[in-house]
């Protein structure tokens, strides 16, 4: 063990020296990184210098400028709103003109189109006048089919009446047969569980290193109780030759003493290993009368027992039947068992049987059911029926009421339509006449033109010297904008700066304690070889320790043969230790291999080194970590945002202000959840668990008084309860074993 662990030791103190090496080769690469930072912030420094030179004497210009281009903007102004005004008298007098030839035009072809509609409608009228003549619906066939549907939905009704019968019927023929199979099935389920119970038991008994000679015996009905007086705990005892007591056998001598007449030997009602042969040939099976005459006559090694459980013996030793041992019990639930399974077939057949009369029930309910449905639909399908010839000699009795109405309707709204049709035609005389009589806008519309040619010629020069005086506006403002830019920026890469000759430091210091600790484990191989010396000799000594320890080997064997069994068990603790171990092992290696490539990709993706990686990412040590999904959500978001940005945004700071305001708030919500969310696992963990320390303590009290109460109740036994299905006790089942 020491030699491995000087092993171990050894590797750990390589893998440490090439991890300072790989160490080492990184700093010298944050190193010329940090540098270079600090060389790009001073020149960074040094260009927003001279850019604000530069944007300062560019606004002493532009003020200059836009004093002139004020003035030509007034007189520009001043012409453009004369010529509009011009424009705008032309445009009205036009514009009434035309709205009212317009007007007259729209009028006419809207009293033309009111004629021609009005004819038609007048046709129309006369049409309905002409069909109203025609013959009405015919009240007495549609009174002779009603009655006929009527008649249809009585027998309809009647046929769905016996299939309800007949339905109700099955239904009561189901019920009856399930009772007797309610009743096999209990009695199939009692047996097996009797079954089970007494399985169990006498597996539960012969859990032992050695099977006993009991498990290979085979007995006729009716000699258990003979059997177990005979031999009592014998029947516990194996014929394995390596158990410490055990049948070892022994052949019949010729002799022997022959049982006394009216005795039968037990070993023709029992099938039973070699072993037992002369011990089953010296007892006799008797009647219980003949118990204490034949008693008498018995050899030494002689028994006598009787199939209820009676026992003499040849030295004068006698056992009365209504005092059975536990083997003679083990061999009368033996005997149980085997007439347990005859009675199960049975019971299963019978189950059978009332199976396939409530099957033969259940189909016939069926298609009761379905001829109930058949019926129905039919009857269904007679009150549709029943309904539509109700609703047809309905309808036409409205019709001819409608026909009435219509036709008197009808003459009033010719009339009406004739009326309406002579004023449309006067109306449209009328605007043919005021069209006519509209002067031409010929002059107007030459007037308006010359008007617009100015009005586009003044707004041409307005725009040419308001996009000057934008253009001049709008360049002081982005230069006053970037002054203001350049005040911050200097003060970011003069942090920056600062930040990088720290981090230059840093890494020095780092450097230096790296390399001091590799020279310090340069020395490490040949103190592992000292120690490795020291073992050799520790290991010759314990070598000889082992020889002498082998000489008491043999004095243990027989103490191992009794801690057999403990041994195994141990074994097998031991195994599945080892497994685990090898488990957590791989689980350790899986998890370094995993960190490794995770600082790997920190590296190459943040470019700063893991333990900053937290800080790029703006966490606090005492706050949870947000959720995957919720912070690829984010990202996703923020990639979207950005290339939605599209080119510069001028309003870009006033909508930083807002967004932070917006990032603030959010991140508030979002604390203020991982705190509830927090709290919500808190509580329910610590609810969990309170709830599994109350649950086992109960259980074990609770097991602890029903095995107590067992044993008070019958006199003996063994009970208790055991948790299954799961480890979780708050989600495990209860068995019961008794």
């Amino acid at each position: 063990v020491a030699r491995d662990a000087l092993e171990r030791e050894e590797a750990l103190a390589k893998e440490r020296i090439a991890e300072l090496d790989r160490r080492l080769a990184q700093y010298a690469s944050d190193l010329q990184r940090e540098r270079t930072l600090a060389a790009d912030a001073a020149a960074a420094l040094e260009r927003l210098d001279a850019e604000e030179e530069t944007l300062k004497t560019e606004a002493q210009a532009s003020a200059a400028q836009l004093s002139g281009v004020n003035d030509r903007l007034a007189t520009a102004e001043t012409a453009l709103a004369a010529s509009e005004k011009s424009f705008a008298e032309v445009t009205g007098a036009l514009a009434d003109l035309t709205a009212r030839r317009n007007q007259l035009q729209s009028a006419m072809q809207g009293h033309t189109q009111r004629a021609a509609k009005l004819e038609t409608e007048l046709a129309n009228i006369e049409a309905g006048l002409a069909a109203s003549d025609a013959g009405a619906p015919d009240l007495e066939v549609l009174a002779a089919a009603l009655t006929q549907a009527q008649t249809a939905l009585g027998e309809a009704e009647e046929a769905s009446r016996a299939a309800e019968t007949a339905h109700s019927h099955a239904r009561d023929e189901i019920d009856a047969a399930r009772t007797p199979l309610a009743a096999a099935e209990k009695r199939v389920q009692r047996l097996e569980t009797e079954a089970k119970t007494i399985s169990k038991l006498l597996a539960v008994e012969s859990k032992n290193l050695w099977p006993p000679v009991m498990d290979a015996l085979s007995v006729d009905e009716g000699y258990e109780k003979a059997l177990g007086a005979a031999l009592g705990d014998d029947l516990d005892a194996p014929v394995d030759p390596s158990a410490p007591m055990r049948w070892a056998g022994a052949e019949v001598d010729p002799s022997d003493p022959v049982l006394p007449e009216g005795a039968q030997p037990l070993s023709g009602f029992v099938r039973a290993p070699a072993e037992l042969a002369r011990r089953l040939a010296q007892i006799g099976v008797i009647e219980r009368s003949d118990g204490p005459r034949l008693a008498a006559l018995l050899k030494p090694g002689q028994r006598l027992v009787t199939r209820e459980g009676d026992y003499w013996r040849w030295d004068g030793f006698a056992t009365a039947a209504h005092a059975p041992t536990g083997a003679a019990r083990r061999l009368a639930e033996r005997g149980r068992l085997a007439s347990i399974e005859t009675e199960l077939t049975s019971a299963r057949a019978e189950m059978d049987n009332n199976v396939r009369a409530l099957e033969a029930a259940e189909a016939t309910r069926a298609a009761a059911a379905a001829a109930e449905i058949k019926a129905r639909a039919r009857w269904r399908e007679a009150q549709q029926l029943a309904d539509a010839a109700r609703e047809h000699h309905a309808a036409a009795e409205r019709e001819i009421a409608r026909n009435a109405a219509r036709l008197s309707a009808l003459q009033e709204a010719r009339q009406r339509t004739c009326a309406s049709r002579d004023e449309a035609v006067a109306a449209r005389a009328e605007a043919e006449d005021a069209l006519a009589a509209l002067p031409p806008a010929g002059e107007l519309e030459t007037r308006l033109t010359q008007i617009n040619e100015d009005v586009a010629r003044n707004r041409g020069a307005l725009a040419e010297v308001r996009v000057e005086a934008q253009t001049i506006t709008r360049n002081a403002e982005l230069a006053n904008r970037r002054l203001q830019a350049i005040v911050g920026e200097r003060t970011e890469w003069t942090g920056r700066k600062d930040k990088a000759a720290a981090q230059i430091e840093t890494i020095g210091e780092r450097t230096q304690a790296a390399t001091t600790e590799r020279a310090e484990l340069d020395q490490a191989p040949e103190r592992f070889a000292t120690q490795r010396q020291a073992l050799i000799s520790e290991i010759e000594t314990a070598t000889a320790g082992r020889r002498a320890a082998a000489d008491r080997l043999a004095e243990g064997e027989t103490a191992l043969a009794a801690a057999d069994k403990a041994a195994r068990a141990a074994l097998e603790a031991v195994g599945e230790a080892r497994t685990e171990a090898a488990r957590a092992e791989e689980r350790r290696d899986s998890a370094a291999r995993r960190l490794s490539d995770i600082e790997h990709e920190i590296r190459e993706s943040l470019d700063v080194e893991p333990a900053a990686a937290a800080e790029v990412a703006e966490l606090k040590p005492e706050e949870q970590l947000p959720e995957i999904a919720e912070v690829e959500g984010k990202l996703d978001r923020i990639r979207r945002e950005r290339e939605r940005l599209g080119s510069v945004n001028l309003l870009a700071e006033q909508e930083l202000t807002e967004v932070e305001g917006q990032h603030t708030k959010l991140i508030a919500e979002r604390d203020d959840l991982v705190e509830a969310i927090r709290r919500l696992r808190q509580g329910i963990s610590s609810l969990n668990g309170e709830a599994r320390e109350r649950l086992l303590a109960s259980f074990a009290t609770v097991n602890a008084n029903f095995q107590k109460l067992f044993t008070q109740l019958f006199g003996g036994g063994t009970a208790e309860l055991q948790l299954i299905e799961s480890e979780d006790p708050l989600e495990a089942g209860l068995e019961i074993l008794a």
